[in-house]
């Protein structure tokens, strides 16, 4: 692995202690998403044959609805921004012809910008970015880390929809290396390259086979990073609002954790009860919808979902109310006591979290975090939230993320060395309402309108 300069390293440091402190962000007003960049005639992704179905695929996990405004989408996102952009690398047994095309959720069209590798592995490979401009208007200096939770949510809900098969998701690869796989310039030629873009940057990938049985060896990346970068998006005026301070600030940080030497590939599973119809009507609840607990027996499942989606990542443990309140994990209980008002505070003043049925939180990644870990930690902390939303789907419980974590040293608070165990995501849990009466008809007798 890279190792970091002293002087990248502490400003990263300083970086995530003022992300995680209680500074209020400089914000501005909504900035509103910007044209798809990518022109050209975009192709439906339902063609003919393939054992990869993309239009199902995408259509599950990161197409924008019609009549939706562009903001509900079956992936969940900080603030509705949506700032994840999908390149597809397609070879041989898709439903698209072999090539790179660029992924526009709200139109639901592959856009062509270039040719397929000629060794390109069977399948598809799916390389995810971020644009930061409309995170950052938003949330400040805060942005960083939620754009690194949107890829891991992302980076799921690409992962469930083409499950059941050999899915494999990589969330530590090279950022050059996603960069040239995707056909996009290096972060030294950005400027350069492509003057008056913003800047997409490349976080992780998801590859899904073809064909079930044995896995090529190489890394299915390889071959297509060795084909030049073409097809230039169209130039698009500035970042508008946002801070300039800010923006430069995330785009370094998030490319600098994008530094890595090598990149390893997770199989990746849907949980038993989800099913397409479970990705279709996943929604984030309204917190005023949170308030009733789920029931004792599922919320185990869900945490255990958490935990396991992603070995390599953060611990996960729930916070519960009720008559026996305390801080649950699948070994046994943490603490004692409601932390749900503390988790509320934590979660910038978020009130409802105090009252919310239960409280799921990742929780890891010290102060003195090296890069890769503080990537690899919100990257599959995003994951691990986003399968466990849609088993709470599956399940019939309601889900809300929760992204955004100030001053919540667990660690500390549970009598723990300051500094060493940070909670980076939550997700909120809820049963059903509880049923009530149906009202008595009118006196009148006459038939009650909506």
């Amino acid at each position: 692995m890279t190792q970091a300069p002293p002087a990248a390293s502490g400003l990263l440091s300083r970086a995530l202690a003022d992300a995680r402190s209680p500074r209020v962000p400089r914000t501005v007003p909504y900035l509103p998403e910007r044209a798809f960049p990518w022109g050209g005639p975009g192709l439906h992704p339902a063609g003919a044959g393939g054992g990869v179905d993309l239009d199902r695929v995408l259509r599950l996990s990161l197409a924008a609805p019609r009549n939706s405004g562009g903001r509900l989408r079956p992936v969940a996102s900080a603030g509705a921004l949506h700032p994840v952009r999908a390149h597809l690398l397609v070879g041989p047994g898709c439903t698209l012809p072999p090539g790179r095309y660029a992924y526009d959720p709200r139109a639901h069209r592959a856009h062509p910008r270039g040719r397929a590798a000629a060794d390109a592995p069977p399948g598809a490979v799916v390389v995810l970015t971020v644009t930061v401009a409309r995170t950052v208007a938003h949330y400040g200096h805060r942005a960083w880390p939620l754009l690194l939770l949107d890829t891991g949510h992302a980076a799921a809900a690409l992962a469930l929809a083409a499950a059941p098969g050999d899915v494999r998701v990589c969330l530590d690869a090279d950022g050059e290396e996603l960069a040239t796989a995707a056909g996009l310039p290096r972060a030294a030629d950005r400027q350069a390259r492509w003057p008056g873009v913003e800047p997409e940057l490349p976080l992780a990938a998801v590859w899904l086979p073809s064909t079930p049985g044995p896995l090529p060896s190489t890394d299915p990346l390889t071959a297509w990073a060795a084909l030049p970068c073409t097809f230039a998006p169209i130039p698009q005026p500035g970042a508008g609002n946002a801070p300039p301070r800010e923006l430069a600030a995330a785009r370094h940080l998030l490319t600098y954790l994008a530094t890595r030497a090598d990149a390893t590939w997770h199989p990746a599973a849907r949980p038993a009860p989800v099913t397409d119809d479970t990705l279709r009507t996943r929604r984030s609840a309204a917190p005023s919808d949170l308030a009733h607990p789920p029931a004792p027996e599922l919320l185990p499942q869900v945490l255990a979902t958490a935990e396991g989606a992603r070995p390599d990542g953060p611990g996960w443990a729930a916070a519960v109310g009720g008559d026996t309140p305390g801080l649950l994990t699948t070994a046994g209980v943490l603490a004692s006591g409601d932390a749900r008002p503390t988790l509320a505070r934590w979660a910038a003043g978020q009130r409802w979290i105090s009252t919310a049925g239960a409280v799921l939180v990742a929780h890891g990644c010290p102060a003195d975090a090296p890069p890769a870990q503080i990537r690899g930690s919100h990257l599959t902390a995003g994951y691990a939230a986003g399968v466990a939303q849609a088993h709470a789907t599956a399940l019939g419980l309601r889900s809300r993320p929760i992204g955004s974590w100030q001053q919540a040293d667990l660690g500390a608070a549970l009598g723990d060395a300051p500094g060493h165990d940070w909670i980076v995501h939550g997700l909120a849990l809820a049963g059903p309402a509880d049923p009530t009466p149906s009202a008595p008809p009118p006196p009148s007798g006459k038939e009650e309108r909506p």
